[in-house]
């Protein structure tokens, strides 16, 4: 019996616990950025945004939560109700269990696999499903026309981020996360941080990682003028509210992943007193709501592309710009024997 508990028990345990622990500051966290989203946007337009709920408006994200939790989810009578009802579900589940390798400080991850980069960038994949399932399930027009454009739209940017991973892995010789950050460090701290080298790679992976997670100026699966809410706009209560939770994970993960293959992750400025007198965790945490706040300008300043903008800005700029510079990567590595 002792034996079980040790080998079976015991470890399946601790990983929920992890699990659990990862999840709930994960969704704390997310409902404060989403706070500051609104925030953000509301001073670059010089308005106030949420202040109301809670001091300075904090409790505007739990008071969302609690409204669309309450309200009677509305399901159109044409609609397929299990596939409608299971698309959401599909898109957040997928969007949470892709942190299981994501690390925030060193050790300090649920599953540290050594081909974690690999899995996340699966899992991250397969949510445009979940989006496919919504649109089509919903029985309606406006809904599948948006679910056609974000699946073409996913679809094209993975193409440029996978390039720019294997751009990363190249100078790493590895597809673990925690080595891809102890591989920037260095005596010249944030210099020796992948940002600078691959400076093009960098800005590639940003403008794609925003049009990954349909935000603006990519939101065209979601675009109000022409779609009303595109994939979304049949759904109410907590299934709408599932889909918002996916999307906005989805954000984070790109900022985690960003963090991670470009900014040094968990490792501090410089190593140097006063920076590293803080926990890694807290610089991880740190750069990741400085790439959110990255994020949240572009939304409140950069006009919508049109379709075939975005389209041929992910084909005919960035696929072979990312293909350039993995040759060039792999040439530098080779002939200079740098190779890891």
């Amino acid at each position: 019996m002792a034996e079980i508990w040790t080998t079976y028990i015991w470890p399946v345990l601790v990983i929920a616990a992890h699990s659990i622990a990862v999840l709930v500051i994960l969704l704390v966290l997310i409902a404060f950025l989403l706070l500051a989203d609104r925030k953000i946007w509301a001073a670059v337009q010089l308005r106030r945004g949420p202040n109301v709920v809670g001091p300075f408006g904090l409790l505007q994200s739990f008071a969302d939560m609690l409204k669309f939790i309450l309200k009677e989810p509305v399901i159109p009578a044409g609609a397929n109700k299990g596939v409608f009802l299971l698309a959401p579900l599909v898109s957040s589940v997928l969007a949470l269990s892709a942190w299981a390798v994501i690390p925030v400080n060193a050790g300090w991850a649920v599953a540290n696999l050594n081909i974690g980069i690999l899995y996340v960038f699966a899992v991250s994949s397969l949510e445009v499903y979940g989006v496919i399932m919504g649109g089509w399930a919903s029985n309606s027009k406006y809904p599948f026309l948006g679910a056609l454009r974000s699946a073409a739209q996913m679809v094209s940017y993975e193409v440029s981020i996978g390039f720019v991973i294997i751009s990363v892995l190249l100078l790493v010789g590895s597809l673990n996360m925690t080595d891809i950050v102890m591989a920037q460090q260095g005596e010249f701290g944030m210099f020796n941080w992948f940002w600078l080298p691959l400076f093009p790679l960098f800005i590639i992976f940003f403008i794609s990682a925003l049009a990954e997670t349909n935000r603006p100026p990519f939101d065209l699966p979601e675009a109000e003028s022409e779609l009303v809410a595109g994939f979304m706009v049949e759904y109410s209560s907590s299934p709408y509210l599932l889909f918002m939770l996916g999307e906005y994970v989805a954000i984070v993960l790109m900022c985690a992943l960003t963090t991670i293959l470009f900014l040094g992750g968990w490792l501090p400025p410089f190593d140097v007193a006063p920076f590293n007198w803080l926990p890694g965790v807290f610089w991880f945490v740190f750069k990741v709501c400085l790439v959110f706040f990255m994020f949240s300008m572009v939304k409140a300043i950069v006009p919508r592309y049109r379709y075939d903008q975005l389209m041929r800005l992910g084909w005919k700029v960035f696929l072979p710009l990312s293909l350039f510079m993995i040759v060039a990567v792999a040439s530098v590595l080779h002939f200079f024997d740098l190779a890891p």
